[in-house]
């Protein structure tokens, strides 16, 4: 894995220890992505701990121990606000509902995550999500071609494994109950829509149908007392 270092004013102290890892598209081309990324003079100032390129090059751009700010508003798991205990890593792609991450990217990215993981351990396989997981409806990132299943088959995240017994109980406390976050400025179907781009990347119309609620059930039960 190549790694650039490439630093960004963009960043804070941060208070509390790294517990979530965030995956995001950056909708730019890489040198585009630097730039604003690395811009400290922007109105709305933004970065991220790392922007992975097309051809798997790491570039490096707020130390770990640093708050990079690519979440925005964000909740999961009971807490808002997750640039305070969270690492971001923008991975190059224009639209990930639309363009498919190349092998040599995720390869990259697998190995990324591997070490970020090694070095916080407080990032269990449920907190590693998609913007599109902690602000459901407002972000899309890293879309519908994202290879979550490769990455959760590398031990990075989670996946349905498939024969969960029905989900039974309210829909949106259940999704709460696995981290996403309640129906106040959004609607359970902008939430459940959120959950099947994750899960269900072949239909996520916000309906809570069998097959929807049974990968949810399926996923509760991995994490099991911890829910």
């Amino acid at each position: 894995m190549k790694l650039i270092e490439r630093p960004s004013p963009n960043h804070a102290a941060r208070q509390s220890a790294v517990d979530v890892l965030v995956l995001h598209y950056t909708e730019l081309p890489l040198d585009e992505s630097l730039k604003v990324l690395c811009d400290g003079k922007r109105p709305n100032r933004v970065s991220a701990h790392y922007v992975l390129a097309e051809d798997g090059t790491v570039y490096r751009l707020v130390a770990e121990d640093r708050v990079a700010w690519h979440a925005g508003r964000s909740h999961w798991r009971g807490r808002d606000a997750l640039n305070g205990t969270s690492i971001g890593i923008e991975i190059v792609n224009l639209h990930g509902d639309k363009h498919d991450y190349p092998d040599a990217q995720i390869a990259a990215l697998i190995a990324l995550c591997r070490d970020i993981i090694g070095r916080h351990p407080a990032i269990e396989p449920r907190n590693v999500v998609g913007h599109s997981d902690i602000a459901p409806k407002r972000k899309v990132d890293p879309g519908l071609r994202f290879p979550w299943a490769t990455l959760a088959a590398s031990g990075i995240g989670l996946w349905p494994a498939g024969g969960a017994m029905p989900l039974v109980g309210d829909m949106q406390l259940a999704l709460q109950r696995f981290g996403y976050p309640p129906a106040v400025e959004v609607t359970t179907d902008d939430i459940v829509a959120a959950f099947q781009r994750r899960f269900r990347p072949g239909r996520d119309d916000g309906a809570a149908d069998p097959e929807t609620c049974a990968l949810l059930a399926d996923l509760l039960d991995q994490v099991g007392h911890e829910a």
